[in-house]
């Protein structure tokens, strides 16, 4: 385990539930969160600027400001979001640092910062935390490769800024692989990247479920005591909550939730978007809460 700093354990503190779990509202999606406001009148293409910040506002203010933290991008919602005071006050700020899409390098997937944004500006920004993510193949990589000295070089970075770094990472098929030798390796490679992270410095962790109880505490394991969360990918809600409850069972310390919650809550009407989010989305929220904390138990 990578022991946390008096800081980092504050700001661990500030984006967890009175229970203890971390938990966030993804929202620093940019072409995936246009894709799915389905009243455009042209498709995601025509969703504007100005109409992706509006929506992620509304997330903040009907959705996120109900729970413990949001994550946001620093390409369409920060500055504006805190500036414009819509962010509660008891509301925790996660700062994405990573640019939409990645690039392939000898067949292997990388991701890039967002320009000009550092372990700094996600203070000037008013961050309690960032969150970097990393794509990694460890059946490919091993802790002398380019993606793991990314991950050390980006902990100092933060360790010195005093500030909680959340490390995602996503594994993925490769090219020319079957879909079947994907799903019979994919449990044993968020494993391993799991703790080719803790070796490189990561103190907490935003991984796929690895898709069974067995593999979430294999993933425990090799995390050796540093805090993991769920993604949820863009599954279902009923599917993450489920996916959570064997998680949190099994060693996971909580979840991060984005489409799962507002996918089907996004309009480019405002009206009907407040709607959705307050009546739709925010129930999910509650309950995801309620099952971390062990208040609500799925049956």
């Amino acid at each position: 385990m990578n022991e946390l700093t008096t800081l980092e354990k504050r700001a661990l503190a500030r984006i967890s539930t009175p229970g203890g779990r971390l938990l966030i509202v993804a929202a620093d999606q940019r072409n995936s969160m246009k894709a799915v406001m389905k009243d455009a009148p042209a498709g995601a293409s025509s969703v504007t600027f100005d109409q992706l910040v509006d929506a992620k506002s509304d997330i903040v203010t009907y959705l996120a400001n109900h729970g413990p933290a949001i994550l946001l991008d620093p390409e369409v919602a920060l500055p504006k979001i805190v500036d414009d005071g819509i962010i509660a006050s008891n509301t925790g700020l996660v700062v994405g640092l990573d640019a939409s899409g990645f690039e392939l390098i000898d067949g292997l997937q990388y991701t890039k910062y967002v320009d000009g944004v550092t372990p700094r500006t996600v203070r000037d920004m008013g961050g309690d935390a960032a969150k970097m993510l990393f794509y990694m193949r460890p059946d490919k990589q091993d802790e002398g490769s380019l993606v793991v000295q990314q991950v050390r070089d980006l902990v100092t970075a933060c360790n010195a800024e005093g500030l909680l770094l959340i490390v995602e990472i996503l594994v993925y098929r490769l090219e020319g692989e079957t879909e079947e030798e994907y799903k019979a390796i994919f449990p044993q490679l968020i494993i391993d990247s799991a703790r080719l992270c803790v070796e490189a410095g990561v103190k907490v962790l935003k991984l796929q479920y690895p898709g069974s109880a067995e593999a979430a505490a294999a993933v425990t394991a090799a995390a050796n005591g540093t805090p993991w969360a769920v993604l949820s990918a863009g599954v279902d809600h009923e599917t993450f909550i489920g996916q959570v409850a064997i998680a949190v069972a099994h060693g996971a310390s909580g979840a991060m939730a984005g489409r799962s919650l507002w996918k089907d809550s996004l309009t480019v009407d405002p009206t009907n978007r407040e709607d959705l989010l307050t009546n739709r989305a925010l129930p999910r929220l509650l309950e995801l809460e309620a099952v971390l904390d062990g208040k609500h138990v799925l049956v």
